[in-house]
């Protein structure tokens, strides 16, 4: 029979069907559905598509949230590195400075005082990068909060959003299933299926009231963290600006300083050889210079000595032919 037939509204019925929430077997049916929706999700099951499409809204801020939350992770551990190698490259110049200064007050020439001023200025410049991590360490500090208190109330309420749509979409499957199994002209079953449609509505409407809240939480989440990088950066920014600015001043100095001075030059060995094999290819090559002088001078005294028949030849025929 109908709820109608008693003389009672819609809303009245769906109330008293509420107000009946608080049995054993419903909330064993609502935990079933709900365990059943949560295996479908963890498995990665296809969900109705009508469903999930009504939710691309907030599964685009859930991904801008998750965005957020791992590049401020990824932020934080950049400036602990970037702090840590600051640290090690002032030191490490600073040792070169002082080597510089050592090495340049022993040499008495152009190149000491050279070595000195240079030593000075990487010194200077080692002083002056240690200034950035006052920035950076805000910066750190800044982000380090952002993540605690911004992302972390998110975050919350992003899990009670998850906790609320697993049962929202549990009470449709369960309802689901229950009109498959309908019967209008059976009272039993009608109730059932009311009972089941008003807890549809009522996790909906505390699905979509947390629904709302995550999505203007993100876009809160978003305009704040754009303000906090802004504001800080400007400061390191200022900061690094300066500490250029004094270093290059300084290293201009010197090169005007130490303009005009001749440069030494260099002459560079491509091969080494060892003395004895010197000495070794200078014996073969000594003995080649002196038979070659031999035959030059052999090749000499024969033809001095051709030059010298032809001419007693010449003279004789010249004798012979006189009367």
């Amino acid at each position: 029979m109908e709820g109608g037939s008693y003389g009672y509204s819609r809303d009245y019925f769906d109330r008293f069907i509420q107000s009946q929430d608080s049995s054993v077997v419903n909330k064993f049916q609502q935990k079933y559905w709900k365990t059943k929706q949560t295996l479908i999700k963890v498995t990665g099951k296809k969900e109705d598509e009508h469903v999930v499409a009504s939710d691309a809204d907030l599964d685009g801020k859930l991904e801008v949230f998750h965005s957020v939350q791992r590049t401020c992770m990824e932020l934080l551990k950049v400036i602990e590195q970037y702090q840590r190698r600051i640290c090690m490259l002032s030191q490490e110049e600073n040792e070169l400075g002082r080597f510089l200064r050592s090495q340049g007050s022993q040499d008495k020439t152009r190149a000491g005082k050279i070595m000195q001023a240079t030593g000075k200025a990487l010194c200077f410049s080692s002083q002056q990068r240690m200034a950035l991590r006052s920035p950076l360490c805000r910066l750190y500090q800044e982000v380090e909060t952002f993540r605690y208190r911004a992302i972390s109330d998110t975050w919350l309420t992003v899990n009670r959003m998850e906790q609320s749509r697993t049962e929202y979409r549990g009470a449709l499957l369960w309802m689901k299933d229950v009109s498959h199994e309908l019967d209008p002209d059976t009272q039993k079953q009608m109730e059932k299926f009311r009972k089941v449609q008003a807890q549809v509505r009522l996790t909906k409407t505390s699905f979509d009231k947390l629904k709302n809240d995550v999505c203007q939480k993100v876009d809160l989440l978003g305009a704040s963290r754009c303000n906090l990088l802004s504001h800080v950066l400007t400061t390191y920014q200022t900061t690094l600006l300066h500490f250029w600015e004094k270093t290059s001043h300084t290293m201009a100095a010197i090169h005007e300083s130490f303009k005009g001075c001749q440069p030494y030059e260099f002459s560079t060995l491509k091969t080494l050889q060892d003395p004895m094999d010197q000495l070794s290819n200078h014996g073969p090559k000594k003995r080649e210079k002196k038979r070659a002088k031999v035959k030059a001078e052999e090749g000499e005294a024969n033809q001095t000595a051709d030059d010298l028949l032809v001419s007693v030849d010449d003279e004789n025929h010249n004798e012979t032919g006189k009367p």
